[in-house]
């Protein structure tokens, strides 16, 4: 099967839709107790305070209490997917595509507006999107806000990093569902892994696995 870009794209925006929806929920697990892998999420402001965030949660403790959580899309550790995301694409088909296609570059977009970079290297799936709107967009309200002169855009930088084999443990649920605790238990198994960077004109996002139970 040949690899559309259509169907390449819908398939990262539900990855990047699952490991969103994860940022809340460890939040929400937060504990001080022993495990092999931690989830880490850090948040560093732009601004002149500086404000860092920092949250650290056991992955263990996030399988068990996630399917706790029920709210929105996210019930009984699973994260149901709107029909409209997922329209005459068979994300399953381009999954299996992508999982049995050699290494490379699969898709390249460069626009006005926003740049994509879809590749796959080695077992992990790469997706980086820079957004070169939203950056302007954020100044022109802080600018205005202030009544100050038009500051300098700052492009919005998304990477992410995912295993293939945490991509099957997602789709591992039914035909419209993300299976968030499969794809936990693959992910601690997986050992030390780099998940999401997130760079804008507000914020720094990093979020990461390894084993250590504090952030630096």
């Amino acid at each position: 099967m040949n690899l559309s870009t259509r169907g390449v794209l819908r398939l990262t925006t539900i990855l990047a839709l699952a490991l969103v929806t994860l940022a809340p929920v460890a939040s929400l697990t937060q504990a001080a107790t022993d495990s092999d892998q931690w989830i880490h999420i850090r948040v560093t402001s732009r601004d002149a305070k500086g404000e860092v965030v920092r949250i650290n949660v056991p992955i263990e403790m996030a399988e068990k209490v996630l399917p706790a959580i029920n709210k929105d899309r996210l019930h009984d550790g699973k994260v149901h997917i709107e029909a409209g995301q997922v329209k005459d694409v068979d994300l399953r088909a381009i999954l299996d595509a992508v999982r049995t296609a050699k290494d490379g570059e699969y898709v390249t977009v460069q626009s006005n507006e926003n740049n994509v970079r879809v590749s796959k290297s080695n077992g992990v799936l790469y997706i980086i999107v820079t957004d070169k709107e939203h950056g302007k967009k954020a100044l022109a309200r802080e600018d205005a806000a202030k009544g100050t002169k038009a500051s300098e855009p700052v492009e919005t930088k998304v990477e992410i990093k995912v295993p293939m084999k945490v991509v099957d443990a997602l789709f591992s649920a039914g035909k419209d569902e993300l299976d968030l605790v499969a794809a936990l238990r693959e992910l601690s198994a997986h050992g030390d892994t780099e998940l999401v960077s997130v760079k804008d004109a507000e914020n720094d996002v990093h979020i990461w696995i390894d084993s250590k139970n504090a952030t630096e």
